[in-house]
């Protein structure tokens, strides 16, 4: 009996699903508690090579969602110690970490190598940076997000319509795990329907995810889903999301890490560039801005 026995005996996968899966090339970016769930599963069922994007050390806790990591791990990078841990799993499966955040720039030359995008690092500057150019290229794209007991997973780019078209722009008010707060079980849960839906594009499967929403809410025990097919593209992808490095001399810069937004009047040949650890604070700036008529509007997630 070989390794993927209990998958290949699926006629929906069999032997030739299995040669596609070993020959897939699929990019990761996160891996912390969507990509502790998702990364064994893609690795288990014989995903040939895997890029694996996070800049973050393991913290203590981390441990009660991240259950890829031990208290002995503590301190170490997460995508080295994921990349390792995997190894052992699957030594079919090549996996090469990468101790660095992935940037819009980064992500250019990356994406092109890779048959799937998997979003994983739940960061609103990161989702957003990866729809815009897996949408350029027609690279799929799955991505979710979690807080709480509740979030969605969805399919998107690759011949769907992008993130942008079904989520134009972000609620007023709105939480990270690290403020909010997260059951590992959620995240557990939608990092594995992530897995799913990769395997399933990778494999082929109709119906296709991409074009799919799953949202799932485990404090009301409830899992519904639509299709967006027909979603329309907004005709303008605002605000841009761009890395540190695109910033030029003649943008005006605004770093929300640290301040306040102020009233600005932009020079009309000036681009507008806020800066804030997830994305949320200065696209939140960038579309009130945009709101008063001026559009060179671009934002940077400094935790990517």
């Amino acid at each position: 009996m070989t390794r993927y026995a209990r998958q290949t005996c699926l006629p929906e996968v069999g032997e030739a699903g299995q040669r596609a899966l070993a020959a897939a090339r699929v990019l990761v970016v996160g891996a912390g508690g969507l990509g502790a769930s998702q990364l064994p599963l893609l690795a288990g069922a014989g995903v040939g090579l895997i890029r694996l994007f996070d800049p973050d050390r393991i913290e203590e806790s981390n441990l009660h969602r991240q259950t890829l990591f031990r208290m002995d791990d503590i301190g170490r990078p997460k995508a080295q110690v994921a990349a390792e841990t995997l190894r052992r799993l699957n030594p079919d499966c090549h996996v090469w970490p990468v101790i660095s955040r992935l940037d819009p720039l980064a992500a250019r030359s990356e994406i092109p190598h890779a048959d799937i995008v998997i979003d994983a690092a739940d960061n609103f500057a990161v989702s957003y940076a990866l729809s815009d150019q897996c949408f350029a290229m027609g690279t799929p794209l799955i991505s979710a997000s979690v807080l709480a007991r509740h979030g969605y997973v969805g399919g998107f780019c690759g011949g769907a319509p992008s993130l942008r078209a079904v989520f134009p722009d972000l609620p007023a008010q709105l939480q990270s795990c690290g403020t909010g707060g997260v059951m590992g079980p959620a995240v557990a849960t939608l990092g594995a329907l992530q897995a799913q839906m990769a395997l399933s594009v990778l494999l082929g499967h109709a119906p296709s995810p991409l074009g799919q929403v799953l949202n799932l809410d485990l404090a009301i025990w409830h899992l519904s889903g639509f299709r967006f097919d027909a979603a329309p593209e907004p005709k303008h992808a605002r605000p841009e999301v761009i890395s540190r490095a695109e910033i030029v001399a003649d943008d005006l810069v605004v770093d929300l890490r640290f301040n306040e937004a102020p009233k600005l009047v932009p020079e009309s040949c000036q681009r507008a560039v806020f800066i804030c650890k997830t994305g949320l604070r200065a696209w939140r700036a960038a579309k009130e801005l945009s709101a008063s008529g001026f559009t060179a509007v671009a934002i940077v997630g400094d935790g990517f």
